[in-house]
């Protein structure tokens, strides 16, 4: 298991998304930098292999949502509401798209995080290894961080990128406490351990 233990707490040791209770990590639901609890699903293995997946979903897998949008977690419910939306050719995700309520503010995350495939931005890293918001990063030279007035040292980790949606060269977090934007061709990403 892969998670916080106060996410761990909040799911009740189960994927928030389809009730499993085997191979459990955290999910930073993006565009948020997942650095806080309300910005992160528990999930197993099954649904981040669907959710990263650019193939057609398993509908059959994905009913689960008809029970997990009623989420009272902004955060599970913004991605019920991605991954219905990605199966609307369904008239079930229909009908649950058309049911599920959302804060405002919520629905505007969820929506944020739909975006049209042949628009999508492609952030690679040094080697070109593609990176996700929620990546660890490693600088492979160091980098003297304009306005910060500080070098960034070849080998520092940058913990839970966020990508720059606009921009296919940036991406942004914090290296000694610094929040900056880096520039992709001078990271390697770090691959986790299988």
């Amino acid at each position: 298991m892969n998670i916080s233990r106060e996410l761990s707490k909040r799911c009740e040791n189960k994927c928030e998304l389809c009730g499993n209770e085997e191979n459990l990590t955290e999910y930073i639901v993006t565009p948020k930098l997942g650095e806080k609890l309300e910005e992160q699903v528990a999930i197993c293995e099954i649904c981040l292999t669907e959710i990263k997946s650019s193939d057609t979903l398993d509908k059959n897998h994905w009913r689960c949502l008809n029970d997990s949008m009623w989420s009272p977690i902004p955060a599970v419910q913004v991605v019920a509401y991605r991954l219905l939306h990605r199966m609307n050719e369904e008239p079930w995700a229909q009908d649950a798209i058309n049911m599920i309520y959302m804060e405002p503010e919520t629905l505007e995350w969820a929506q944020d995080g739909i975006e049209d495939e042949s628009e999508k931005i492609i952030h690679k890293d040094s080697n070109g290894n593609i990176l996700e918001n929620g990546d660890t990063v490693t600088l492979i030279q160091d980098l003297n961080v304009k306005g910060a007035g500080f070098t960034a040292k070849r080998g520092a980790a940058m913990r839970r990128i966020r990508l720059v949606h606009d921009n296919a060269e940036h991406i942004e977090g914090k290296i000694d406490g610094q929040h900056i934007v880096l520039v992709t061709k001078y990271v390697k990403k770090q691959m986790k351990d299988s």
